[in-house]
């Protein structure tokens, strides 16, 4: 299962309103994808001592496993002062590498005004490339967020609502061919245990 990982953990974001509406779009496309909120992970239980990585926090795991075990992810990021949220960092510090990253797919939307999270984007790239993910290349961007998008989910610009089908299809295909080519992260840990 791809599971949507929606950017924020601020109350009523438009982000969480967006992942709805992508997840949406997968339904529609024969594919029924999971969501991650981040207001439910927990983050605010953890306190500042927290493990990171290989030891990860009771009120994670379960997050954590999903990560783990995503045919997929989809990570829809909202841009707050030129990067991404911070919860959305400190959830992603918490994943088990390699498990977590080395050749999982990774599709990207970002979200905001003027530039659509375009900044954040490019972070999460870095990120995800430095832990070898395999990161599709066709990224959407959502400007002017508010205006485009209203709180009951209906995106009223037709160019986006286009632009992220054509990415939702697009990624359905790139993930089959990385598994039918048994290179994505699940089908190389399945080796792995194998050995």
């Amino acid at each position: 299962m791809k599971y949507i990982i929606s950017g924020t953990n601020r109350p009523g974001s438009r982000t969480l309103v967006l992942s709805r509406y992508v997840q949406k779009l997968y339904k529609e496309a024969g594919e029924d994808v999971g969501l991650i909120d981040l207001s439910e992970v927990g983050l605010e239980l953890l306190g500042a001592a927290t493990e990171y990585g290989d030891k990860v926090p009771p009120v994670m795991q379960g997050w954590i496993d999903k990560i783990n075990a995503a045919d997929g992810l989809i990570v829809v990021c909202p841009e707050y002062n030129g990067s991404m949220p911070g919860a959305l960092k400190y959830f992603i510090d918490h994943w088990k590498y390699p498990d977590s990253y080395e050749y999982r797919p990774i599709a990207l939307i970002g979200l905001g005004g003027r530039f659509g999270a375009l900044r954040p984007v490019e972070h999460l790239q870095g990120v995800f490339g430095y832990r070898n993910a395999f990161i599709y290349p066709e990224r959407v961007f959502i400007t002017d967020v508010f205006r485009v998008l209203d709180a009951d989910g209906n995106l009223t610009d037709a160019r986006l609502a286009t632009l992220l089908r054509s990415q939702t299809v697009g990624f359905q295909a790139f993930t089959r061919a990385l598994a039918g080519a048994g290179i994505d992260a699940n089908s190389r840990l399945k080796k792995a245990q194998i050995k």
